[in-house]
């Protein structure tokens, strides 16, 4: 396994993190998510991410029970805010990052997590009560540093320009793969620039990459794409998608690995890239996925992999 600093806030994270989006203390049963965890640490995975909405807590409970017998400076812990948990209770006012950060830490078991993220931008708030609020977060020892997912250029530059007085952003988490490309444009650069890591959600675009779902094939049954969930890869089961994902498979085999471990080499390669975030509801899974962290491949095979869809790909 590799480890990279997170941004400039000195912490050490592995390069593939354990996500838990769809997967634990939801979609997948304590055994076989209690084995993922296990088969994480056995790989050298670090760094696990999760939020007070998947499962409308469930995920944090099942890791602070599952991670309660480990060290706590064992692993590097990250939660968000920001989607509503109750009726009232959603976005990043001062009065909800007080609440909702005692809520999570109550159901992680733990004094703080590592990292503390906005799960959004809220537009009904002022950015300056958000940072302030966050800082305070920091400042008490409930965090140890402070990120977001999905902000604009212009909304991360603002936030930046608050820092000082305020703690600054070490951590960005884009939606990014060699299928959905748009943090490339600005929120990278920009990051970059501002000392911000990024930790990047759906590397291989809901499994696509993975190459299990074929053009013109019905659906594998039990896959994500059949499931309660399955509008958030729409975008990706178009013929022409799978087709272009078929064809990374002569790539693949040049470097001598999986579909889905060249998908993740390739985000691993990246500029900004800290680490990618990948789900798993096998432990065997999470161990094949885990090997693209200590990949070395040639950097024209990984562009011909980009080549390949770029006429196809979503972003």
């Amino acid at each position: 396994m590799q480890y990279r600093d997170l941004g400039d806030s000195g912490i050490s994270v592995s390069t593939i993190c354990l996500g838990s989006w769809l997967t634990y203390g939801a979609g997948v049963d304590d055994s076989a998510g209690r084995a993922c965890v296990d088969a994480a640490f056995d790989v050298g995975i670090n760094f696990i991410d999760t939020a007070n909405i998947y499962g409308r807590g469930a995920a944090e409970s099942f890791l602070g029970d599952v991670l309660s017998g480990r060290p706590r400076d064992s692993y590097v812990l990250a939660t968000k805010l920001f989607f509503p948990m109750t009726e009232s209770d959603r976005g990043l006012s001062a009065a909800q990052i007080a609440k909702q950060i005692d809520a999570s830490l109550t159901r992680l078991r733990t004094d703080y997590v590592d990292l503390y993220q906005c799960h959004r931008y809220d537009p009904e708030t002022p950015l300056e009560e958000t940072m302030e609020a966050l800082s305070d977060v920091v400042r008490s020892g409930k965090a140890r540093a402070i990120g977001f997912s999905e902000w604009s250029p212009d909304q991360i530059e603002a936030a930046l320009a608050l820092a000082p007085p305020n703690v600054k952003f070490v951590s960005s988490q884009p939606q990014y793969s060699l299928l959905y490309r748009r943090a490339e444009a600005k929120v990278i650069p920009v990051s970059i620039a501002g000392g911000i890591g990024q930790i990047v959600w759906s590397p291989l675009a809901q499994g696509v990459l993975s190459g299990k779902y074929l053009p013109g094939a019905a659906l594998p049954a039990g896959s994500r794409a059949t499931g309660d969930d399955a509008h958030f890869m729409q975008q990706f089961l178009t013929d022409p998608v799978l087709e272009g994902v078929q064809g990374l498979k002569v790539v693949a085999d040049k470097a001598g690995c999986s579909l889905a471990q060249l998908a993740i080499a390739w985000v691993l390669a990246q500029p900004g890239i800290t680490s990618a975030i990948v789900g798993a509801s096998r432990p065997e899974q999470l161990r094949e996925t885990a090997k693209a962290a200590d990949l070395t491949i040639d950097p024209a095979l990984l562009a011909e992999a980009a080549a390949i869809l770029e006429g196809v790909r979503i972003s």
